[in-house]
């Protein structure tokens, strides 16, 4: 009832990529996710086209531009395909925009209502770090596929042969590289309420040749996570420094999907060509490990097996895996999550998972 940003969760994913056709057919074939709607030059949009995929609740929208000079056009010239919007839908647009502005939010595009035959939205968009913007989405009365303006759109390929018929079910948490880790944690305190849910520094989160500090926000329902890294000194180049000259500036860095069978999420992805990072057998062989985290539902020899991480705190455990880059560029990634209790992001693997990423650095030659 006190919430001054009440959220009911995120709204979509939205990427800018080279061509959106292939991108909706990799996430359709390697991901297991459901096309449900397009907009293009077909429905009256003559500069662009996107493509909407769903799986559970998570939503990714792909937009590619068909025409040179737009602004969709050059972002993706300048800093390849990316998220550009992390778009979250609140009860009331309006207000939240009102809110977000008042406490100093640059305000993108005023609240305004948008409608067809399945009913209105009320959209506007504030600024957040980089090019990067939420969208605030008010959709409570409106039952289309997507938005105003977007057509129902067939299946690019059946479901996956797993349970459910998916792959994951929602989007976990959304990362972001940025230059300044505490003015945009402020941010998010001042602008939308969040709290700081976690933080990683010093040995937490470093290794031999690189260091991060990382802060979690979250709102007061958890259902929105944004962990927010930034660089520290280190002997060489941090994944964080990689990221920000190869995307031009902070930006999405990774978005954690949430799975309740992590093991046939990472079989179909991987013979759907999706590259995973890959782990030492020493990670898995080292007793300390073993004591730590005790019984999990996925025996450790299958965990080896897939180069699967697991944690354990005091609420449980999880199970997570990293995908690499996904795009030409060292920059975007995902991760898979699959949760036991835990509401942690795997501090214990951190190191792992760092040295995993500077052994790719390594080879990019950018270590």
């Amino acid at each position: 009832m006190t919430d001054v940003f009440p959220l009911h969760g995120m709204d979509a994913v939205v990427f800018a990529v080279g061509n959106a056709k292939l991108a909706a057919h990799f996430y359709a074939t390697a991901f297991g996710m459901r096309l449900v709607a397009y907009r293009g030059p077909e429905t009256g949009c003559r500069d662009e086209v996107s493509y909407v995929l769903e799986s559970g609740s998570a939503r990714f929208e792909l937009r590619g531009a068909v025409r040179a000079g737009t602004p969709l056009a050059r972002h993706v010239a300048e800093h390849g395909d990316g998220v550009i919007d992390l778009a979250l839908e609140v009860p009331d647009a309006a207000a939240a925009y009102r809110h977000a502005v008042s406490k100093g939010a640059k305000g993108l595009v005023e609240p305004h209502v948008v409608e067809d035959e399945h009913g209105k939205v009320v959209l506007a968009a504030i600024a957040t770090y980089g090019e990067t913007r939420h969208t605030l989405v008010e959709r409570s009365g409106y039952h289309g596929p997507y938005l105003p303006g977007y057509v129902a759109a067939d299946p690019i390929v059946p479901p996956p042969n797993v349970k459910n018929g998916r792959l994951f079910q929602a989007i976990d948490h959304c990362v972001g590289n940025v230059e300044r880790m505490d003015e945009w944690v402020e941010f998010y305190e001042r602008i939308m309420g969040f709290t700081k849910m976690a933080e990683f520094i010093g040995d937490d989160i470093a290794t031999e040749y690189s260091a991060l500090m990382s802060k979690v926000v979250a709102d007061g329902t958890r259902k929105v996570k944004f962990p927010l890294n930034e660089p520290a000194t280190g002997k060489r180049k941090s994944q964080i420094e990689e990221f920000l000259e190869f995307y031009g500036g902070p930006g999405v860095q990774h978005v954690a999907l949430l799975t309740n069978d992590i093991i046939a999420a990472i079989d179909h992805m991987r013979q759907a060509g999706v590259e995973f990072l890959d782990t030492p057998d020493a990670y898995y062989d080292d007793p300390e490990l073993r004591a730590r985290i005790g019984e999990v539902r996925v025996p450790i020899e299958e965990l080896k097996k897939r180069r699967i991480l697991v944690d354990r705190d005091e609420d449980g455990y999880l199970l997570q895996i990293f995908t690499k880059p996904v795009g030409d560029r060292p920059t975007f990634f995902f991760e898979l999550i699959e949760r036991h209790g835990s509401l942690g992001f795997g501090k214990g693997n951190f190191k792992a998972l760092f040295e995993a990423i500077e052994r790719e650095q390594a080879r990019r030659g950018n270590l």
